[in-house]
């Protein structure tokens, strides 16, 4: 039987993270809620940015090649996931910025820029090259001009923790999208079977758009694609996704990657981990592990399913 409070959701939109935020949930509960999830948002963007010229990543980048910058816990916490799954080498790196910046693809002036360029700047995006201190929770980037950036991973885990928030209260059901990084919370009250339906972006079309939908339990959903910033000169598209062992945009017939795990910043890990191998990985679900499913879209408009 579907409960009675599945018509009655409540849901707060604003903005935050870069994005369009919307925040919804279901069953009897105040507004307070949203509002704190919200503020919630607010103090880790304050924490975590790059685009503001202070924040406690930045405090890091400033202060690159000249000292370590002690960080709360929170943020230690991720920029050390982020420095270990940057390691792995399967293509998410935490100190790409310094050549995604010189590309500048989707923003004004993105350009082609020259080998020598390219190297030069390949040189400050070693994660080795980060020196953590667990003792007192200190951060050191210990070459002048190199660059942490959690944008990443950053929604993911920002999504986690608002689902820990509405966990604490109880809520029965609700929806968190960070601009299009989605995280169900709990089973769908619509449906008998508790499950949700997203819909899959269609790469060729505007945002919302979809090619294909897939029908999930509580999980989140994250997408990596090729479509929404690219810079095309002489016939030729460059999108915006850098391969971390060239320096240039990765060379894919895949033109977005779906991903369906438990929790989101595992969702934003494996997307990468996905979209950089180019297809399924053999092995790769394992519902244990919370990998549940994939969903790969072709630059031919084939699809591939993985689980879901």
């Amino acid at each position: 039987m579907i409960e009675n409070y599945a018509s009655n959701p409540i849901s707060k939109v604003g903005r935050g993270l870069g994005t369009v935020i919307t925040l919804q949930i279901y069953g009897d509960h105040s507004e307070k809620i949203l509002d704190q999830s919200f503020d919630l948002i607010a103090g880790y963007e304050d924490r975590l940015t790059v685009n503001r010229d202070h924040s406690e990543v930045m405090d890091i980048n400033h202060a690159a090649g000249v000292h370590p910058v002690q960080v709360s816990a929170s943020t230690y916490d991720l920029i050390k996931l982020a420095v270990y799954e940057s390691k792995q080498n399967f293509g998410f790196n935490a100190l790409i910025g310094p050549v995604v910046k010189l590309w500048h693809i989707g923003f004004k002036g993105a350009h082609i820029p020259t080998d020598a360029q390219i190297k030069k700047r390949m040189a400050l995006t070693n994660p080795d090259d980060v020196i953590l201190y667990d003792d007192d929770q200190t951060v050191f980037l210990t070459k002048k001009g190199m660059e942490l950036d959690l944008g990443g991973i950053a929604k993911g885990y920002i999504a986690d923790r608002i689902r820990d928030l509405w966990h604490a209260y109880d809520v029965r059901a609700g929806i968190i999208n960070l601009g299009g990084n989605v995280l169900f919370v709990n089973s769908s009250p619509k449906r008998t079977s508790g499950e949700w339906i997203l819909g899959v972006q269609d790469p060729k079309k505007k945002r919302g758009d979809n090619l294909t939908t897939a029908t999930v339990h509580e999980c989140s959903a994250v997408t990596s694609g090729t479509y929404e910033r690219f810079l095309e000169i002489n016939g030729k598209k460059y999108h915006h996704i850098i391969d971390p062992k060239t320096g240039y945009p990765v060379k894919t017939h895949v033109a977005g990657v779906t991903l369906f795990t438990r929790d989101s910043v595992q969702a934003e890990i494996e997307c990468k981990r996905l979209f950089f191998a180019g297809q399924p990985i053999p092995g790769w679900k394992n519902d244990k592990a919370g990998r549940y499913g994939a969903i790969f879209v072709y630059a031919d408009d084939s699809i591939e399913r993985v689980g879901v």
